[in-house]
């Protein structure tokens, strides 16, 4: 029996799921998280063979110590994983300090946890990337702009989501900015791109070929959403456009993806933009060595019929899956902000669209400042119907 341990398998809440599969497909899988054991949901504890409470998971003794625990216990580890952002760095750290050798190693991670690093693979992949400045000085970032101009991006070199960025749209701004922001982070500044994120999601087999792949588009401006307390809207698509299949393709090849699922970044240009290309073309974001966050899984298994957890846990015990996938449909997802003044209630939203819902819940604390408070997640046949339920659902007095 393989011994699989995962690292926070309480958090994201839906992560309960990726044990379960694992354990069914006959892995030992032994978690460590830092909730109390009793708090574990049922379907939680039953999806694993053991739990180790540490006190803080921050705390690298802690957790190399109850790693170290489960290896005198059960014998050699054969895979160590969290599949979230957060926590990669560590699973990395971890994998190299007990030679667990599936997975990524300590050395492999800079090249995927700064934006800026992660450019020259997308450049080797044939894939145009945004011009860029590590942050340094009022002068450096001036003699930047002289080349590319205002607006820019401003944002963490090794940070997720849309936190710490911000759009400078004038020399002001970049005095402000300069002044203000945590000087102990790195920063990039990158040219501004008008264009619409589209993601790339796949689960990547032992000989870096994927078995299982779609997508999704971001219609809300993420750091909008963040820094603005905007709504949160995405979907699924129905069926993955194959640009966007081919520079997944080729990314996963340029960073020598093996036996993970990925959510890689890209963005499609809203107009024509010198150096980058035409209306329509699909250039470089950045890469992702993780499952797609928040409920994006399920909304996977939503719009193609499948088990997206499964497939996973089928690529790590058996290095291919036999799931099929069923009916493709689009699966919007609206992530309302509370306080907003919506023509729609809660009552009106289910009464209309009831039959089409596939999850309805309050959002975690911990995620509502990129998904919003109150998320409804449906399933659509047409690209039309789907509009005119963003529409209906975001509309306010």
């Amino acid at each position: 029996m393989k011994n699989f341990i995962f690292i926070s398998p309480n958090f994201p809440t839906n992560y309960w799921q990726f044990c379960r599969e694992l354990k069914n497909n006959g892995m030992n899988v032994l978690g460590i998280g830092d909730q109390a054991y009793d708090e574990l949901s049922a379907d939680l504890k039953a999806s694993l063979n053991e739990y180790y409470k540490v006190g803080s998971l921050e705390n690298y003794d802690e957790v190399y110590r109850a790693v170290a625990f489960f290896i005198h216990k059960y014998g050699r580890i054969d895979w160590l994983e969290s599949n979230n952002e957060y926590w990669l760095m560590q699973d990395a750290r971890l994998r190299t300090d007990f030679h667990i050798t599936s997975g990524f190693q300590h050395d492999y991670m800079e090249r995927i946890k700064y934006k800026s690093k992660m450019k020259e693979f997308y450049i080797q992949a044939g894939i145009p990337v945004a011009r860029y400045h590590l942050v340094d000085d009022l002068e450096g970032c001036r003699k930047f702009l002289e080349v590319v101009g205002y607006p820019v991006v401003v944002k963490p070199d090794n940070g997720v989501g849309a936190a710490g960025t911000y759009k400078l749209k004038c020399d002001e701004d970049l005095v402000a900015f300069i002044e203000d922001y945590p000087k102990e982070v790195p920063y990039i500044m990158e040219e501004f791109i008008n264009a619409q994120v589209n993601s790339y999601d796949a689960i990547i087999d032992s000989n870096g070929e994927p078995i299982f792949e779609t997508g999704n588009v971001t219609l809300s401006n993420l750091m909008e959403v963040v820094n603005e307390l905007d709504n949160s809207l995405y979907f699924i698509h129905k069926e993955l456009p194959e640009d966007t299949r081919a520079a997944g393709r080729a990314t996963v090849k340029s960073f020598d993806v093996k036996s993970r699922f990925v959510h890689f970044e890209f963005f499609r240009l809203n107009e024509d933009h010198e150096g980058l290309g035409k209306k329509g073309d699909i250039m470089a974001l950045e890469v992702n060595m993780r499952p797609c966050g928040g409920f994006t899984p399920d909304m996977i298994n939503f719009a193609h019929s499948t088990n997206v957890y499964k497939i996973w846990a089928d690529m790590i015990a058996y290095d291919s899956t036999q799931i099929p996938q069923g009916e493709h449909n689009y699966c919007a997802f609206m992530g309302r902000r509370d306080g907003k003044n919506f023509v729609m209630s809660h009552e009106d939203i289910m009464n209309q669209y009831g039959a089409q819902m596939k999850m309805v819940e309050r959002i975690p604390d911990a995620l509502s400042g990129a998904m919003g408070n109150q998320m409804y997640v449906a399933n659509f046949s047409t690209r039309e119907e789907m509009d005119k339920f963003y529409e209906d659902t975001g509309r306010c007095h």
